[in-house]
């Protein structure tokens, strides 16, 4: 029975053809909508509440529609930031201005279909999963001939040959004929990227570069050789693992993503590749970095594992609690350089974690407050999933000038201690490393301020001109010390 999008009852009766042409019934999963139903409302139930997710997870048993109904019971879903596509959607209003009814279909739940079709306000009814029945293959064709009847109805999306709807149907259209009838249409607004390319983007390779910290007990020994080779490998392998996560992260996080004013161009937030595509990468890239990780010692293997365990803490409970989650950026800045200490067998000391726990905290949290900024200016509001307010920003950039002030005092404590003699033969030169860190560390600050930190600090202070400056004329001065 087809739900009317006004009032969506599973009693409610579809419209009459109207006499300028048969019913338009738009599958959704091929061509109206760029994700799935279904599986937009058990990521979010995952992210909310992920035990409840997993046990929920368990009706599959009983079949798919089952499944979907239970999670329907548990998720109401916003329909209002599903990526849709728009040479479509303005095709079907073309159609419906024109007098043509529209039906939305999908193998999700009813009501889940039926939010859709009445956010969109011109589709005339809906069909979905409803009593434990799906709706897909024969039960589709059955339930749409029961509605308007053998040949009454043309449906729009991609059916395989051997689909039961081809016969029910009076005409099937292929989704990219109906968009190249709408002549209005831009062409180029439809067009999705590659999905390898998406693909790509969505493993994000330019956060990359926040790996480098594996490098620092590297350089602060001043070892070279196999440890840097090692570093090198451990690089790759964590970046693996890095990527996996983000897209972990990206699925739990569809909803806040899309609210934002940058992370909603997102492959995943935008709908440029399918959530299934996420849930077979992150497995993959997983398993790649512990196999590379088996060239180098058992130390770094561990603490790979505590970083993926770390991550995934993070990203279900940890990012939506008042500072635990900067707490927890800064360990995971942190985990990469005590990563690449365990490639290498390089010894930590106790004077680079103090500086490193400083310095990471003020970074996690010029992280923070570089998002809180952005929705400011955008007039967003308060970030979606968080436990942040907009009033909460200068407090927050406080917050970091002051932390990062520390790891300053820190070095500078360094420089005078009796530590530092065996491994620099001109100490005092050293000074200078304080006020190159004293300048960066209130530049970034006062960026940040200004809305002008649009990534992740030390992505930015890699690729940020002044920062490399910066970190060039650091280097001569440790050369010069030596």
């Amino acid at each position: 029975m087809a739900q009317r999008a006004d009032v969506p009852t599973d009693d409610a009766a579809p419209d009459a053809p109207a006499a300028t042409g048969r019913p338009l019934v738009v599958d959704l999963d091929t061509a109206l909508l760029r994700t799935g139903l279904g599986t937009e409302a058990f990521l979010h139930l995952l992210a909310t509440r992920p035990l409840l997710a997993v046990r929920t997870a368990g009706a599959i048993g009983a079949g798919r529609a089952a499944l979907a109904g239970r999670i329907a019971d548990l998720v109401v879903l916003d329909a209002t930031s599903l990526p849709l596509d728009t040479g479509m959607l303005a095709a079907l209003r073309e159609q419906a201005a024109q007098g043509r009814p529209i039906y939305l279909a999908a193998s999700a739940d009813a009501r889940h279909v039926a939010a859709l079709a009445a956010m969109l306000g011109f589709v005339s009814g809906s069909f979905g999963a409803e009593g434990g029945t799906r709706f897909a293959g024969v039960q589709r064709a059955q339930r749409l001939v029961a509605a308007f009847g053998p040949g009454g109805f043309d449906l729009v999306g991609t059916v395989p040959p051997q689909d039961p709807i081809r016969a029910a149907a009076a005409g099937i259209l292929a989704p990219e004929t109906l968009r190249a009838g709408d002549a209005a249409q831009d062409a180029s607004a439809s067009a999705r990227p590659a999905r390898w390319r998406a693909a790509l983007a969505a493993m994000r390779p330019h956060q990359w570069l926040k790996n480098v910290l594996i490098f620092i007990p590297v350089f602060a020994a001043h070892a070279f050789g196999w440890p840097l080779l090692a570093a090198m490998l451990a690089f790759v392998s964590f970046s693996l693992c890095a990527s996996s996560v983000y897209i972990l992260n990206d699925l739990l996080d569809l909803a806040g993503d899309r609210t934002h004013p940058r992370k909603r161009h997102r492959p995943f937030a935008a709908g440029r590749i399918a959530p299934a595509w996420g849930a077979a990468m992150v497995p993959a890239l997983l398993i790649t970095a512990f196999v590379l990780a088996l060239a180098l010692p058992a130390a770094f293997a561990g603490v790979l594992g505590l970083y993926f365990l770390s991550t995934c803490a993070y990203s279900l409970v940890l990012k939506r609690r008042l500072l635990v989650d900067v707490v927890m950026l800064a360990c995971l800045y942190g985990t990469r350089m005590v990563a690449g200490a365990a490639a290498t067998g390089i010894v930590i000391s106790d004077w680079l974690i103090a500086f490193a726990t400083f310095l990471f905290f003020s970074l996690a949290l010029v992280k923070r407050s570089a998002e809180l900024t952005a929705l400011k200016a955008a007039g967003s509001g308060d970030p979606v999933g968080r436990a942040y307010r907009i009033a909460d920003l200068p407090l927050l950039q406080t917050m970091a000038l002051a932390s990062g002030y520390v790891a300053v005092l820190i070095l500078a404590l360094y420089v005078t201690s009796a530590d530092v003699r065996p491994l620099y033969g001109h100490p005092s030169t050293l000074w200078l490393l304080c006020v190159l860190l004293l300048y960066w560390v209130s530049r970034i600050c006062l960026l940040t301020h200004r809305g002008a930190m649009h990534d992740d600090p030390v992505i930015f202070a890699v690729t940020d001109r002044v920062s490399q400056i910066v970190v060039l004329s650091g280097a001569l001065v440790v050369a010069a010390s030596i």
